[in-house]
């Protein structure tokens, strides 16, 4: 009697800690869940926490709300040019409608690549196609990327309910059948343009020298100008002093000049003069006072 009764308390508590484990279920932080019944959602991005369900009735389906990377297979991209491109990405993406990623997905990790994956090579395709290999390959890379995030994640928000965070490139380089071809014609290309920017700068050099030259010119003859004024003046003022001086002491003057006479004539030893001993020229030779004697006139 005793042991039935202590088998019915054990099957009781069987009993209720199958139902207990049945009926409570709990979301951790890095979860997202819905609730089904018999595969019909009825509760939508369930809440972290301690909940409960019916059951057999209800099933709980968890999903990874952590951020997710998908890496795509290396592509073969077209430029606006036709150049070709290999091009390895990367994308990160989330899960933000628990709802419609499982109604999208039947809440399979791979199904969502599936559906990702072709999505964002096509958008890449459009924009690798769009611009020039110089663009892509410089420092606009990632603004080139801008506009295919914002339209993925809009269109995979609303088809999946994921988003998409990121978009990168890991590599982008050209195929190794065409990469000499490409440099070649890259480096005629900016050959021609530095013989284009030689030769605009050589037209500027030459406006900057004839305006200097032309400068030059003008400069030189107003100070020709500036300096034949002065020294006119500056004669006009001496012939002046020697007028004013001339009629102050006529003896002294004369004198005067004729030392200025003598030294110009003899500043050299070998200067010679053919002159009379008579001449005027050696009057204050003959006498200091520069008198002419009885015997001169």
């Amino acid at each position: 009697m005793v042991n039935n009764r202590a088998l019915g308390i054990v099957a009781l508590l069987a009993v209720g800690a199958w139902i207990a484990s049945s009926s409570l279920y709990v979301v951790t932080e890095k979860q997202r869940a819905i609730k089904l019944r018999f595969g019909e959602v009825v509760q939508s991005d369930i809440e972290p926490g301690l909940h409960a369900k019916w059951p057999v009735l209800n099933t709980v389906r968890f999903f990874d709300a952590r951020v997710q990377m998908l890496e795509s297979t290396e592509s073969r991209f077209l430029t606006a040019r036709r150049n070709a491109l290999i091009v390895d990405s990367y994308i990160k993406w989330q899960i933000i409608d628990p709802s419609l990623y499982y109604q999208a997905t039947r809440g399979e990790v791979s199904r969502a690549e599936d559906l990702i994956a072709p999505r964002v090579d096509e958008s890449l395709r459009n924009a690798f196609g769009s611009r020039e290999v110089d663009k892509i390959i410089s420092e606009e890379r990632n603004e080139m990327l801008e506009e295919p995030q914002e339209q993925l994640d809009k269109r995979l928000r609303e088809e999946v309910g994921v988003s998409i965070l990121d978009i990168r490139l890991k590599r982008v380089e050209l195929p190794q059948e065409v990469q000499q071809a490409v440099f070649q014609r890259m480096r005629t290309e900016r050959n021609a343009e530095a013989r284009q920017y030689r030769a605009q700068g050589e037209e500027q050099a030459e406006r900057i020298r004839a305006r200097a030259d032309r400068q030059r010119q003008v400069t030189l003859a107003d100070a020709r100008k500036e300096a034949e004024t002065l020294r006119g003046e500056g004669d006009a003022k001496a012939a002046d002093i020697y007028a004013s001086a001339y009629t102050q002491d006529q003896d002294f003057f004369n004198f005067y000049r004729s030392l200025q006479a003598y030294r110009n004539s003899f500043d050299k030893g070998d200067d010679m003069l053919l002159l009379s001993p008579d001449s005027e020229f050696f009057r204050y030779f003959r006498s200091p006072n520069g008198e002419t004697s009885s015997n001169d006139e």
